[in-house]
């Protein structure tokens, strides 16, 4: 069953370029990507809250999880039914909303024009260690994750305000949509498929990201058909939240450089 997902308008006019930005587990995309957004002058910035978290629904415990592909397809969905399903739009995304990047653009590869993957994976490890996470936090609540989280999420850059301001969030999602997108984290692995992704992807890791180093993000990078990796000092798993101009000036480079080739192929085409 599909998730029901509130998309978020964070930037930008209506009629300008599209760009769809996605969450890490815990996180909300109004925090993650407020500041990148503003910086990203245009495009039309919209993001995604994941199940439970910010302002999606909580999750309904009688309906059944979901896999990636599924979250990638209540991604699109909710994209499409706000501006029409034959729209393209450039996506970026961290973390899972990273691997939800990875997977439309596997899936859905007519509709992406480019893809930013940041501190994320083309696997999170196997399901072993998501499902133990995934225990804890329905029988404990996130409270558990508000405790051992600044350690797999921030690097040595990140004020101390900043870092209790995520924490609130954390504190406040759903635990039973926090636990089914561990479950969803645990079932993804596309490792073998990362050559079929024919857009451009950029792959962004931070330093000191201990949950997904620089040479996870390399390993997309160097599996895509055309990957560039970047690497930023002082920034651990939430890029766009710790590190916000850095980030805004990698992807409009990226974006305009996109943009370039896609109009480049239109004009070879014509």
């Amino acid at each position: 069953m599909r998730p029901q997902l509130a998309l978020r308008h964070l930037a930008g006019a209506p009629r300008r370029p599209l760009l769809v930005v996605g969450p890490s587990l815990g996180t909300t995309t109004d925090r993650l990507w407020g500041e990148v957004a503003t910086r990203l002058e245009g495009w039309n910035v919209l993001g995604w809250d994941l199940p439970g978290h910010g302002h999606s629904p909580a999750a309904d415990r009688l309906t059944p999880g979901f896999s990636m592909a599924v979250l990638a397809d209540a991604v699109l969905a909710a994209v499409s039914e706000a501006l029409g399903a034959d729209v393209p739009f450039a996506y970026a995304g961290d973390s899972v909303g990273g691997a939800v990047g990875l997977q439309l653009a596997l899936d859905h590869p007519d509709r992406l024009s480019s893809l930013t993957v940041l501190c994320s994976a083309a696997s999170f490890g196997g399901p072993a260690g998501w499902a133990d996470r995934a225990a804890l936090v329905r029988a404990e609540g996130t409270a558990p994750m508000v405790v051992s989280s600044p350690a797999r999420w921030f690097g040595s850059a990140i004020a101390e305000d900043r870092r209790d301001a995520a924490l609130r969030d954390l504190a406040r999602v759903d635990p039973e949509g926090y636990a089914r997108v561990c479950a969803a984290l645990g079932g993804f692995d596309v490792r073998d498929r990362l050559g079929e992704v024919a857009v451009p992807v950029l792959a962004v890791a931070g330093a000191d990201d201990v949950a997904t180093p620089p040479v996870v993000l390399a390993e997309v990078a160097d599996g895509v058909a055309d990957g560039r990796l970047e690497v930023l000092d002082g920034v651990g798993h939430l890029a766009p939240y710790e590190a916000p101009e850095r980030v805004a000036t990698l992807l409009r480079d990226h974006l305009a450089r996109t943009a370039h080739s896609d109009r480049s192929s239109a004009a070879s085409r014509a």
